[in-house]
């Protein structure tokens, strides 16, 4: 079992209460797939930028084979990785800080793959609790901003992956931010497959932002106060940034050794 250390804690009941009032209202999806139309995948069902497209450029970046293990860091309630798992036919692992999330993602796993097929655990970017060279593949869906330090979590997602395992994230970059995603890719040892620009992305969150705001009352009454301050507030703060984002979907790979190697402690 992961222990979490005091500012994951603290992050953990932010995501519990989080998690926690929207699946208690069908309101924020309603709002999501009315800002992503027809590119909402109403199954998968994310609290994220998730689109069909991006689910799509998912599939080709990984590049998963029958069987293999994908794991899905900061994983929310589930339904990006479980819908991919069921698309590639993979085995899945879970990670999230939030214990709520966590339960929410397993009493929905056998919707999408058998029970056995899937597996969630707490445990944050940084310390997964995974053993070393444990997964095939992982995704990691607009999560990396809430770790603490982001080369501890490219470090542990490179330990976790197998020699030629990829991991796959979506980000936000500053200007020349490509330059220090590569450098921070080395540095962990990776190389760098892909960077693909997501070029609808900021106006998706734009969209999505106003219907937040005119929908004010509406989310107070449904998720509560607390809740709908903290969606309001992220509102006002990323709307002005808008203009000026670049989202991007990384593709990164742990090389694989020139000889053979022997494998790490591979998932049940």
């Amino acid at each position: 079992m992961t222990v979490l250390n005091p500012r994951e804690h603290d992050q953990a009941q932010h995501y519990d209460a989080f998690h926690a009032a929207r699946a208690a209202s069908p309101l924020v999806a309603q709002l999501y797939a009315h800002a992503m139309g027809e590119a909402y995948p109403a199954e998968a069902a994310p609290n994220s930028s998730c689109d069909w497209a991006l689910l799509g450029a998912l599939i080709s970046r990984l590049k998963l084979r029958t069987g293999q293990i994908l794991a899905d860091l900061g994983c929310g309630t589930g339904g990006v990785g479980l819908w991919l798992a069921r698309a590639l036919n993979a085995r899945l692992v879970g990670i999230d800080v939030s214990a709520t999330a966590i339960r929410l993602a397993t009493e929905r796993r056998t919707t999408f793959v058998p029970a056995e097929r899937a597996h969630f655990a707490v445990g944050s970017l940084e310390t997964t609790g995974l053993p070393d060279a444990a997964v095939d593949a992982l995704i990691c869906i607009d999560a990396l901003f809430t770790a603490a330090d982001r080369m501890t979590a490219l470090t542990e997602f490179h330990r976790i992956l197998a020699p030629g395992g990829r991991a796959v994230m979506s980000r936000t970059l500053p200007p020349g931010g490509r330059t220090e995603i590569r450098a921070q890719a080395r540095a962990a040892g990776f190389t760098v497959e892909h960077i693909d620009t997501r070029h609808g992305e900021p106006e998706l969150w734009h969209r999505l932002y106003q219907l937040w705001i005119v929908n004010e009352d509406r989310l107070r009454v449904e998720l509560g106060h607390d809740q709908a301050d903290n969606m309001l507030a992220e509102a006002h703060r990323m709307q002005p940034r808008l203009a000026m984002r670049q989202a991007v979907l990384v593709a990164l790979r742990r090389p694989a050794p020139s000889r053979p190697h022997g494998p790490g402690h591979r998932l049940p």
